[in-house]
């Protein structure tokens, strides 16, 4: 039997979900506002934001688009490293 191919890839070192958590939690320290504030900002609720943080929402195209808008940033900014370059 011949050896199995390698993947043309490798998997990414963080989930896009935890790349987009620490960017927002980041995001939010760099302009000091609560999740309270960015869910207003977003047109969002609290408690999405702090689920969202943690990792335990998966978040719509839509709703990555408030948060986004919120901050200023375009929306694929959320999902990309932080490299010390994002906002």
């Amino acid at each position: 039997m011949p050896p199995e191919p390698a993947p043309l890839t490798s998997p990414p070192a963080k989930s896009a979900r935890l790349v987009l958590a620490e960017n927002i939690v980041r995001l939010r320290a760099e302009k000091e506002w609560s999740q309270e504030t960015l869910g207003f900002e977003a047109g969002l609720h609290r408690t999405f934001i702090a689920h969202v943080e943690r990792g335990a929402r998966n978040i719509s195209i839509d709703n990555l688009e408030k948060i986004a808008y919120a901050f200023g940033i375009a929306t694929y900014r959320l999902l990309e490293p932080y490299t010390g370059q994002l906002a």
